[in-house]
């Protein structure tokens, strides 16, 4: 979203930077100035001064400074939209829109009203469970027993939900909203019309945004059971991959302390901070992610993770330093402590007490030294063999750090280790890298034999007018190339749901090898234009009942259900294809097809995908990507479409070839929505996670010569971990 400097200069004119620092500093008149004690470092005498005539602050003591935008910023955490958009809000403007359609318009402000409504309600569930904690005997002595003080549970917002099943009944006027539904409040079992609370006799930790929102929560179990800790579920406004448990609270400690201690639960939080580590904060029951360091790092340049000292602890622990490398910079320091097997941190701290912790905290390990610890796992570094396997760990972590003076350092270390010449190890590291790397010649090669064997599937339909460079002249979204052999990749994928043996049964002689044909032949040795092949009907892609088959001594086998009608006969060793009875069929879908003839059929299941996720998809490969970007663009511009409405474009913008597919859309478009939301997911998982498995292979090759390529690896490989 590109917001006009003009809009910008209009914004910083009409508010008061005095009254924007006002409602998070105490500001006294200092002569022609306004002063206060600085919200970004501990100081007892104020250094921090404000300029209503200039409209800006400084610090003289940490030297921050900036305009109203700026402080928001720096002292909320948000981004410079959002700011703006918070900023805006105060002065009653409305922050200009990028061109877009009424219908998008109405959908975005309908989408941000959705948002507003959930988060209203989350803030009235926190209240209500803050009132139950009251009258809750049993948690409030737990969390006395937990060290706890009413202090620190009133700043966390801590709450108890009660064991009836319908606690929020009373709270809200319409239980059955489904918006509730939507919040992660109520759980509907719609086979039994069953509506009751997700959230049951349970301590409840609100989870805030940056913004002081509740947006989700997190509840713990006080007795034995299990799940020890539920949390709420992904809704429009809560992403556990994103947020981090306890910032809003902390942001004043973590920039007084100079650094943010990252711990794995939710009573480590409140531990800590009874105990003077205010700084504190925790994932959201998932391994850290490259949004939890962007975050934090809004908010100080120092991170320590705190980890379990048990296995758990120490996996957690390798999977942090895999999504902090890409963010270890000369000018920032990221560190690991590791507690005792038996501890965590909110035991530790209550059982050896604050000043123990402290010194732990002292003794976090830097990332270089674990670093060099996980290469070393499992390598005998007294022997040859084992330094040589902890230079080859070390290589793909090494890889991941930022250009600078840190990682050539890096590289000193890890040849000191592997007791090599940093220059011997550096070469070798090059040559594997060029090894893993295809020549430009050998990609030729493949290229052109790839080219020289594809035939164009058949279509029946008059080529449609084309400009000189293969692209249609249509508006609204780009066209697609209509040259049909951009569209032949793949000709003989099987689809989704097929093995490939079934596949190729009824083709094949008893005891073949079986073997699919070229690419560009059909079977029988036809090729694909002698083949003839015809649009089957529409009854054909409904899945039969499966027949019971007769095996014949000889190797024959007839159809129970055909008296025989159809049988394949063939000796032991043949070897040969033998051509079908009836007509040959036209290829199957495969999955990328399958995929979009759903997604072409049901838009809406559009809006069930990230953003990450409908960006690999438009990275596929040729014809796939393509068509996927062209659906996005066309949602973007139009939002989701009913088939009937989207048939009518596809029909004036798609090549010839893509016509072949219309059968399938019509067929799927005949069904709810609801009976393909399960199969989308799962074809949309395989498709992506092969699609990741090249483009990490592909990262992992450039190494060398790609300074951004450890980057890009950490976010495949989150990716890769989200779908898996």
């Amino acid at each position: 979203m590109a917001i006009p400097q003009s809009f910008l200069d209009e914004l910083t004119e009409r508010v008061d930077i005095a009254d924007v620092v006002g409602r998070y500093v105490t500001l006294k008149k200092g002569g022609v100035n306004l002063m206060g004690l600085c919200p970004f470092h501990e100081e007892k005498s104020p250094s921090f001064t404000v300029s209503p005539s200039k409209q800006f602050f400084h610090c003289f003591g940490c030297g921050k400074h900036g305009n109203a935008i700026g402080f928001l910023m720096e002292f909320t955490g948000v981004g410079f939209i959002d700011a703006v958009k918070d900023l805006a809000q105060m002065a009653g403007m409305q922050v200009p829109q990028d061109k877009v359609s009424p219908a998008q318009a109405a959908e975005r402000q309908q989408r941000k009203e959705e948002k507003k409504t959930l988060a209203d309600f989350n803030a009235q569930a926190a209240k209500a469970y803050k009132e139950h904690l009251k009258r809750a005997s049993e948690a409030i002595l737990y969390l006395k027993g937990r060290g706890v003080s009413g202090e620190i549970a009133a700043r966390f917002q801590l709450g108890y939900a009660p064991a009836s099943e319908h606690a929020l009944a009373a709270v809200f006027a319409d239980y059955a909203d489904p918006a509730l539904e939507d919040a992660g409040l109520v759980i509907y079992k719609e086979e039994t019309g069953r509506r009751y609370d997700r959230f049951r006799d349970r301590l409840m930790f609100p989870i805030r945004n940056a913004r002081g929102e509740c947006i989700g929560f997190g509840g713990r179990i006080m007795g034995n059971g299990q799940p020890k800790y539920l949390n709420s579920p992904e809704t429009p406004i809560f992403h556990k991959g994103r947020e981090l448990y306890g910032l809003f609270e902390a942001r004043q400690a973590i920039r007084s302390k100079g650094y943010a201690l990252v711990c794995e639960g939710y009573m480590d939080v409140v531990a800590l901070a009874q105990w003077g580590f205010a700084n504190a904060v925790a994932s959201l029951g998932t391994a850290c992610t490259e949004h939890h360091l962007q975050l934090l790092l809004r908010h100080t340049e120092h991170i320590i993770f705190s980890f379990d000292g048990d296995n758990a602890g120490r996996k957690a622990a390798a999977k942090a330093l895999e999504i902090a490398l890409a963010f270890a910079t000369d000018t920032r320091r990221i560190q690991f402590l590791f507690l005792p097997k038996e501890h965590d941190p909110d035991s530790f701290i209550r059982e050896r007490g604050e000043q123990a912790f402290a010194e732990q905290v002292e003794l976090a390990l830097p990332l270089s030294q674990y670093l060099l610890q996980v290469a070393s796992q499992d390598c005998n570094l007294a022997t040859p063999e084992g330094r040589a396997r902890m230079a080859h760990q070390a290589r793909p972590l090494w890889a991941q750090l930022p250009t600078g003076a840190l990682k050539l350092q890096m590289l000193d270390e890890i040849a000191r280790v592997a007791q090599m010449a940093r220059q011997d190890m550096q070469a070798l590291w090059e040559a594997l890298g060029a090894q893993a790397r295809p020549s430009r010649a050998q990609h030729s090669a493949v290229e052109s034999r790839a080219i020289s064997t594809a035939s164009p599937p058949p279509f029946n339909s008059a080529p449609m007018p084309e400009h000189a460079d293969g692209y249609e002249a249509v508006a609204g979204p780009q066209a697609l190339p209509n040259d049909p052999s951009y569209w032949a990749q793949d000709a003989y994928m099987p689809p989704a749901n097929m093995d490939d043996s079934v596949l190729m049964e009824p083709w094949i002689g008893a005891g073949a090898a079986p073997e699919l044909p070229e690419h560009g032949q059909a079977y029988g040795g036809h090729t694909s234009h002698e083949a003839g092949f015809e649009m089957l009907p529409e009854s054909m892609f409904k899945a039969p009942a499966e027949p019971k088959r007769s095996w014949n001594k000889g190797g024959d086998w007839k159809s129970a259900r055909d008296g025989g009608k159809f049988s394949r006969h063939g000796k032991q060793g043949d070897g040969f294809l033998t051509t079908a009875r009836g007509p040959l069929r036209q290829r199957p879908l495969r999955r990328e097809e399958h995929a979009a003839c759903i997604l072409l059929a049901h838009m809406p299941l559009l809006e069930t995908l990230g953003e990450q996720d409908i960006t690999l998809l438009c990275r596929l490969p040729a014809p796939d990507g393509v068509l996927f970007g062209w659906v996005d663009d066309h949602y973007q511009q139009h939002g989701a479409q009913a088939w009937p409405d989207l048939k009518t474009v596809l029909l004036a913008a798609l090549p010839g070839p893509i016509k072949r597919l219309l059968p399938h859309i019509e067929a799927i478009a005949s069904h709810p929505q609801a009976d393909y939301q399960d199969e989308f997911r799962n074809v949309l998982k395989h498709i992506m996670i092969r699609q990741l498995k090249l483009e990490i292979d592909e990262v992992t090759q450039s190494y060398e010569t790609d300074s951004q390529a450890g980057a890009k690896l950490r976010r495949l490989t989150s990716h890769m971990a989200q779908l898996k």
